[in-house]
C-alpha cells in the first residue's frame, strides 16, 4: 500500500507558447553553442528556471503546447511530464484530467499513473541490483537453482542474466489470467509452457522473465516485492506516491484511470491494468507499480547521481554503469533496462549512453548521463482503449523538444547515425 503526504507545488513562469514543429531542428548536428557555466552540484533536485540548467527559456511553453495538443487530439486524457538537468527540476506539470468524463479531477504533478512495464526497471531491476551488490543474487546461476519448481529440463540452462536481458527463450506472454491466480499457479504454468527459442540465442521481450525475477528475489529474501521495494527504495527516497495497490490509500481523484475492459467490469481505475499482474494480486515483477511524475523525477535523479539521492545511497555507481550498458554487440537491451534503438520513445537525440524503459499504458522514463538529463512522460493512452497509438509520436515529440532546447551543447541526431550505421552493414 502507498501512504499519502501533503502536496508540494512547483510553479513555473508563464511563457509564450510556440508550435512543437518549429522547436525541433532538422540538422544531424547543430553548431556548438557558447559554453555556459554548469550549475553547482546538488545531491537533491532543486526547482529552477530552464535557463539555470542550460535550456532555452521557451522550454516550458513548448512542452505545454505539445502536451495540451496531445490531450486535445485524444492521445490520452491524462499526461504528466518531469524534466531535470544538472540536478535542476525545470519542468514538472500535469495536463488534462484523470478520466475523459466531465468533472474529472485535473491532473497534477502528484497524480498517480499505472506505470505498466516501467515496473520492470523501477521496482524489480533496482532490487535485483541491490541483491547482487550484497552477494545474494548471482546473475550466472540458473533460475532453477533458486526455484526448484522451475523444473522443465528444456529450461534448465536459463540463467538470471538471461531473464534480465530477455534471452531466456520464453514466450512474450500468454493470457494466463483467464484461468490462473497467484504466484504458485503462475510459476507452474510458466514452467509448463513451451519455449519460444533455445535459451541464450534470441532476444524476445517477455513478461515472464520479470515475473520469474520477482519470484527468485522473493525466495531469496522471504519478502514480497512490494515490501522489498517500499522498505529499501521508495521509503528511504521519500517516494510516498509510489508503490503497488494504491487504493484505498489514494482516492480516484488522485489516480488516472486506464482502459474500459468488459472482463474487468468496465473502467479500470485504481487497479493494475495488466491482466497477468492483476491475476497475481496486483504485485508483479513486470507490472503493477503506480507512481507520480514528482516521485519519478526523484528516482531519475538518484540514477543520474550514481545511485544516491541526498544522504541516501541506493546503489553503487559501478553497479549502475554496468547494468545500464548494452549487453552485447548490436544489442539494445541492458540488464533490465533498455537503450535507444530504432525509432525509440527517447526520440532522435538521446545519446548512445542513455537508458530507459516504456510502459504499455503510455509511460516512459529516459536518462541521458552524458547530458545529466532525465525526461519522464506519464500518460494513460489506453483510456478508453488500447487501440490508441497516438502516444508514440507524443512521447518522441516531448523528448526531442527537451533535447533541442539545450543551449550549452551541440544537438546530435543519434537516431540518424544509428540508421546510417545499420544501412552500412
Amino acid at each position: 500500500m502507498i501512504t499519502t503526504r501533503p502536496l508540494l507545488r512547483f510553479s513555473a513562469t508563464a511563457m509564450v507558447v510556440c508550435a512543437a514543429a518549429a522547436c525541433t531542428p532538422s540538422p544531424v548536428v547543430s553548431p556548438a553553442p557558447a559554453a555556459n557555466p554548469r550549475p553547482a552540484a546538488t545531491s537533491v533536485l532543486l526547482a529552477a528556471r530552464p535557463e539555470a540548467a542550460g535550456f532555452s527559456p521557451k522550454l516550458g511553453a513548448t512542452l505545454d503546447s505539445i502536451a495540451r495538443a496531445g490531450v486535445a487530439d485524444r492521445a490520452a486524457p491524462a499526461i504528466a511530464i518531469a524534466v531535470g538537468r544538472h540536478g535542476r527540476l525545470v519542468h514538472l506539470r500535469g495536463y488534462g484530467a484523470v478520466d475523459w468524463a466531465p468533472g474529472s479531477a485535473a491532473v497534477t504533478d502528484s497524480t498517480l499513473f499505472d506505470m505498466a512495464s516501467v515496473t520492470k526497471v523501477v521496482a524489480t531491476t533496482t532490487i535485483a541490483m541491490m541483491l547482487e551488490e550484497e552477494g545474494r543474487l548471482d546473475l550466472d546461476r540458473t533460475v532453477a537453482s533458486y526455484l526448484p519448481e522451475f523444473s522443465d529440463s528444456a529450461k534448465a540452462g536459463i540463467t538470471v542474466r538471461m531473464l534480465l536481458t530477455h534471452r531466456g527463450g520464453l514466450e512474450a506472454g500468454a493470457p494466463l489470467a483467464a484461468r490462473f491466480r497467484g504466484r504458485e499457479q503462475y510459476l507452474e504454468q510458466i514452467n509448463l509452457r513451451p519455449l519460444r527459442s533455445v535459451p541464450g540465442t534470441q532476444t524476445v521481450y517477455s513478461d515472464w522473465d520479470l515475473v520469474l525475477m520477482q519470484l527468485v528475489m522473493e525466495r531469496i529474501t522471504g519478502q514480497t516485492l512490494d515490501a522489498l521495494v517500499r522498505d529499501r527504495v521508495f521509503a528511504p527516497l521519500g517516494m510516498r506516491e509510489t508503490g503497488f495497490l494504491p487504493m484505498p490509500s489514494f482516492g480516484r481523484n488522485r489516480i488516472a484511470a486506464t482502459e474500459v475492459a468488459a472482463d474487468r467490469g468496465g473502467l479500470i481505475w485504481g487497479e493494475v491494468h495488466d491482466p497477468n499482474a492483476w491475476a497475481l494480486g496486483g504485485v508483479a515483477g513486470h507490472a503493477g507499480l503506480f507512481s507520480s511524475a514528482r516521485d519519478m523525477a526523484v528516482f531519475a535523479q538518484m540514477l543520474l547521481n550514481g545511485g544516491e539521492y541526498g544522504s541516501v545511497r541506493v546503489l553503487r555507481p559501478q553497479t549502475l554503469a554496468r547494468w545500464t550498458a548494452p549487453q552485447g554487440a548490436g544489442a539494445s537491451r541492458s540488464l533490465g533496462w533498455d537503450t535507444p534503438s530504432g525509432e525509440s520513445s527517447a526520440g532522435r537525440f538521446f545519446s548512445p549512453r542513455s537508458f530507459g524503459h516504456t510502459g504499455y499504458t503510455g509511460t516512459s522514463v529516459w536518462i541521458d548521463p552524458e547530458r545529466s538529463l532525465f525526461v519522464v512522460v506519464l500518460t494513460t493512452r489506453v483510456n478508453p482503449t488500447a487501440e490508441n497509438q497516438k502516444h508514440t509520436a507524443l512521447r518522441r515529440a516531448i523528448a526531442d523538444a527537451v533535447q533541442a532546447a539545450i543551449t550549452d551543447a551541440p544537438l546530435v541526431d543519434w537516431e540518424a547515425r544509428r540508421k546510417a550505421a545499420e544501412g552500412a552493414q
